[in-house]
């Protein structure tokens, strides 16, 4: 899978699994638009960025700023936009969940799709074409106890896919979502020390998915939900 000549965005760079698709793509070929919160985090992944790789800060759950770090000037385009921020929060029963828990999750899970689609996808919809990878999760496909506002933030991601891709198939864009499991990071690991990290799902196997469903490869996969969830 080559990437050259696409420009791809991928919110959540400086994260974990942020930095594993960034890398994949930057391995075939792409230009990366590469957007965090986290300045400090974005400057000690990738450096003070180059002409293949443009750093950005933005605040997701503002529009305006969304819209503002797309830097038009630079890129006539985005061709594919990877919606890699998230958040993940549990611990309480859905009736002493804090209000403010269930806004930052519905927030940084879902509000955060729907502020970086609507800064991309007329760009795609006027090029007749584009791809959409979000990120969903596993637990978004049913409730599990004292998971109530994750499970139902990332269920919202799933149903904006799925609109998403029945609003924009016919307009040659493919918008699917993956829903990995545990993903084996440094801070997984020191929060499960007694469980097996080798049985969870690494960046690097994750971003290997979003490149396919950014390629042309899944030209004909539109609405898709596809679980990644190692040996869990």
């Amino acid at each position: 899978m080559t990437f050259e000549g696409k420009t791809c965005l991928v919110t959540g760079a400086a994260g974990n699994l942020g930095r594993a698709v960034a890398g994949a793509f930057a391995s075939a070929g792409a230009t990366l638009l590469l957007m965090d919160h986290d300045d400090q985090g974005l400057q000690s992944a990738y450096g003070s960025g180059d002409g293949r790789r443009l750093l950005v800060r933005a605040d997701l759950l503002d529009a305006a700023s969304v819209v503002q770090a797309i830097p038009a000037s630079r890129f006539a385009r985005i061709d594919v936009l990877c919606n890699i921020a998230g958040g993940f929060r549990m611990g309480h029963p859905v009736h002493e969940t804090p209000e403010n828990i269930w806004e930052l999750m519905l927030d940084l899970n879902a509000k955060s799709v729907i502020h970086t689609a609507r800064a991309v996808v007329p760009g795609m919809i006027a090029a007749g074409r584009g791809k959409v990878v979000n990120i969903a999760a596993v637990a978004g496909m049913g409730g599990k106890a004292n998971m109530g506002a994750y499970s139902a933030a990332k269920s919202a991601v799933i149903r904006l896919t799925e609109s998403m891709s029945a609003e924009l198939r016919d307009k040659g864009i493919n918008v699917n979502c993956i829903l990995p499991s545990i993903i084996d990071t440094p801070q997984n690991r020191a929060d499960m020390p007694s469980a097996d990290p080798r049985r969870w799902v690494a960046p690097e196997a994750l971003a290997e998915v979003v490149l396919f469903l950014a390629s042309e490869r899944a030209r004909a996969i539109h609405g898709a939900a596809i679980p990644v969830t190692g040996l869990l």
